[in-house]
């Protein structure tokens, strides 16, 4: 996507499914992202927006469900929605203190769609993750407006930036500059073609842990970059999984949980200080806002074909933070702080990734 060089370009192939069109959260049909990036001096932090369709969501829920690995983070409107099993906003990204401003802007999106809220209605269940991208923004000047989330969710396309963008720009992954990053599995079943895919705000782990497709990276770049050093990870990672796949909400929660394997594979030991949350929802059913006068219809796989799920969600999530991390680009931002990127290092040393 808009011509970067990503995993796969360097021969890297992980897993065995094969991705979709774009190998991004995309290629579920209806998913798009928008970015807005803040980058200069000082000021290195974004927004990303996930829309889960195209639709008034608020009006046609999807099924969906939270999963916690570690809980060190701040994520908004988690709670309802592991209750109900469902989503009705899209889903926005951004650093952990501008939480309250993307909430605001993002009820006040799903307001001005739906005037019968807090009037003929209940009122509205806004999604938010977060992660600290305090090294290179000066978080605590809080630079996210309501116009940039707005913004955001405006340019959402199905073909988007990765690496050092939107809610990615100031964040760090493995002790080097981290970002957005994102992958695809298909699944073949009896009953049809289906596609899962992740993106993944990467803001985690400690170098020497890297590890790309088993091969210890991470120990080979700390032993070339003595002047620059590991940092403590005190990050978090925020997984949007989206999927055509029918599943229940119980269902859903099981694939998510599965997201672990590919966070694991990519070396971290999910630290005391790392959030690592998994939001995630699936397009084939909707759900309407108002109580029809019949039951609902839901369709949903039997467990014995959900394996292939499990599959795609560990592949898509391991690709999507290795593609955050060799699709960013070097920044200089508060304090002057900066860490290099992957691409650079293994440039730099002649490091083979394949």
């Amino acid at each position: 996507m808009y011509n970067q060089k990503r995993m796969q370009d360097y021969g890297v192939k992980i897993g065995e499914l094969k991705p979709g069109q774009y190998n991004a959260i995309t290629d579920v049909k209806g998913v798009t992202v928008g970015h807005v990036t803040l980058s200069k001096g000082d000021m290195q932090t974004g927004v990303t927006a996930v829309l889960p369709h195209q639709g008034n969501i608020f009006r046609e829920k999807l099924i969906a469900s939270t999963h916690v690995i570690n809980g060190f983070g701040k994520t908004m409107g988690s709670i309802q929605m592991q209750e109900l099993g469902t989503l009705e906003t899209p889903i926005l990204l951004t650093n952990t203190l501008n939480v309250g401003t993307a909430s605001d802007a993002l009820i006040d999106h799903i307001l001005e769609q739906n005037p019968e809220i807090g009037r003929t209605t209940g009122t509205v269940n806004p999604v938010i993750g977060e992660c600290n991208d305090m090294f290179l923004n000066d978080i605590r000047a809080k630079f996210i407006r309501k116009d940039h989330v707005w913004e955001a969710l405006n340019n959402a396309s199905s073909e988007f930036q990765e690496g050092t963008v939107g809610a990615g720009t100031g964040m760090l992954c493995y002790s080097l500059k981290g970002g957005i990053g994102s992958a695809s599995r298909t699944m073949e079943l009896n009953h049809g073609t289906y596609t899962l895919g992740v993106l993944a705000l990467t803001n985690f782990g400690i170098l020497r842990d890297l590890r790309i497709n088993g091969n210890p990276i991470g120990l080979r770049l700390k032993d070339a970059l003595l002047e620059s050093g590991e940092l403590e990870d005190k990050g978090s990672v925020m997984m949007i999984v989206a999927t055509d796949l029918p599943v229940s909400e119980r269902q859903l929660n099981r694939i998510l949980k599965r997201t672990v394997t590919g966070l694991s594979r990519t070396g971290t030991i999910i630290t005391n200080g790392s959030g690592e949350i998994a939001i995630g929802f699936s397009t084939a059913n909707r759900i309407p806002h108002d109580k029809p006068r019949s039951c609902l219809s839901i369709k949903t796989i039997h467990d014995e074909d959900i394996d292939g799920a499990f599959r795609a969600v560990g592949e898509a999530t391991e690709e999507a933070v290795l593609n955050s991390l060799i699709t960013a680009t070097h920044v200089v931002g508060r304090d002057g702080n900066q860490r290099p990127t992957l691409k650079d290092l293994i440039e730099k040393f002649g490091v083979v990734l394949s």
